[in-house]
């Protein structure tokens, strides 16, 4: 969603990064530039306004202007006040001593509520907690049919009694089910409405009243930009909340939500939403976020997204065979395999500094990798040990079993060949050069 202002930002930086000297013109310029790049992407005025002012008063900083870096010092900067912007230091969720944790979620009709519900219970459970989903959203159609369903998707327990009852009770009713089970965590599903009224305040209260939630998180959809704020600081001034899960993060917003909520509420962004399948959600880092945005990747969650995937066992295994040089395309489709379940591959590459500017707004074809999957699986056990058998009827029966052509099973197998060959140079301590690898030998 950041990649037209990345893009602007890039640009706006990209002058004062070649520059040895800095002069007050220079960080106008810059200035102008990226204050229209923030209000493109629909962040609010008052926040654009109070950003660039901020950015503008260090960068014309003696300790700036004097440095030998300059530009770099700039760019630094603006990596600071970003950070700061959507909060600082990434905040979690606190866990209560005495289980269950209550987490009361509330949001418009609409806002991605109740998939960001089975998002947050999956997301707990990876972390060992025992979590049941409370469905309290009696009036829009299908809703506990739909928590039920995701529930089941994240490996949560759903706490339900139909349509029929006054959710507040369904809630209290819930949080008693939850202790005598010993749940580690109750996320309850309030009801939406179309905008905020009355009803849907008091409501919010009852419950809160009666379950005494320890945190209370707000689903605002990312997708409708400005409104998303506006939503968060409505519900600010009628109700506390704790937090904020962005919802919706991947879809084709402009990014002001992001930038903006927090500095217009106050409350920290906790969660957010990257993709439609419940494995796509993440812990929101501020720091993280901002060096994204500039193109700098973003390392740390890509080594996260790897360690949970990451089998010890395979791996040292992996790492033998490397060393035996026994490296066979079982075992690379296995990496292949990891590699997909750590999401969408557009968006991992994007992770690796200096690579996102590249890829700019181009998608990876990941029906490419499905291609190579069904290229290999469509081979004999001995073939995918020892691609050197592979004469021409061998590739041709692959070919016909894998739905595609020879030539993409001798490009596959070509592509392996030099692969191992650098494989083989590694294990025997000698490190190719770049040019070496790019030529594949």
């Amino acid at each position: 969603m950041f990649e037209a202002l990345s893009e602007r930002l890039e640009a706006a930086l990209g002058d004062v990064r070649s520059r040895g000297k800095l002069t007050e013109e220079d960080v106008n310029k810059a200035m102008r530039a990226i204050r229209l790049a923030l209000l493109e992407a629909d962040v609010n005025f008052q926040v654009v306004k109070r950003f660039t002012a901020d950015v503008k008063e260090r960068a014309l900083g003696a300790e700036v202007l004097e440095s030998l870096n300059p530009g770099q010092q700039v760019v630094k900067i603006v990596s600071d006040e970003l950070t700061e912007l959507m909060g600082g230091a990434g905040r979690d969720l606190v866990f209560s001593p005495k289980p269950p944790t209550v987490i009361l979620m509330a949001g418009l009709q609409g806002s991605g509520k109740t998939t960001a519900c089975g998002k947050l219970a999956r997301h707990l459970r990876e972390q060992g907690k025992d979590v049941a989903l409370a469905a309290c959203d009696v009036y829009r159609p299908a809703a506990v049919d739909q928590l039920v369903k995701v529930g089941a998707q994240a490996g949560a327990t759903v706490y339900e009694q139909g349509t029929g009852r006054d959710p507040v009770d369904i809630a209290e009713w819930a949080l008693g089910r939850a202790r005598a089970d010993g749940r580690d965590v109750l996320i309850i599903d309030t009801s939406g409405r179309l905008h905020i009224d009355e009803a849907l305040m008091e409501e919010l209260a009852r419950i809160h009243k009666r379950t005494k939630p320890h945190d209370v998180l707000l689903v605002v959809d990312a997708m409708t930009g400005q409104d998303a704020v506006n939503v968060a600081e409505r519900f600010a001034q009628v109700a506390n909340f704790d937090g904020v899960i962005l919802s919706k993060l991947d879809g084709d917003a402009r990014g002001g939500a992001a930038l903006s909520v927090r500095a217009v509420t106050g409350k920290p962004i906790l969660y957010a939403s990257t993709g439609e399948k419940l494995d796509a959600f993440e812990r929101f880092h501020p720091d993280r976020m901002a060096q994204r945005i500039l193109g700098m990747g973003d390392v740390l969650t890509l080594i996260e997204k790897a360690e949970q995937q990451m089998d010890e066992r395979k791996a040292a295994e992996l790492e033998r065979k490397i060393r035996k040089q026994q490296f066979g395309l079982d075992d690379f489709l296995d990496q292949l395999q990891q590699l997909r379940r750590m999401g969408p591959l557009t968006s991992i590459l994007k992770m690796i500094p200096g690579l996102g500017s590249q890829l700019g707004s181009i998608k990876v074809d990941e029906r490419e990798l499905d291609r190579i999957a069904a290229i290999i699986t469509s081979m004999t056990p001995e073939e995918r040990a020892n691609p050197a058998i592979l004469n021409g009827s061998r590739r041709k029966r692959i070919a016909q079993g894998s739905g595609t052509n020879v030539h993409a099973v001798n490009q596959l197998v070509k592509q392996f060949s030099e692969m191992q060959k650098v494989m083989r140079q590694l294990s025997q301590g000698k490190m190719p050069s770049l040019h070496q690898l790019a030529r594949g030998r």
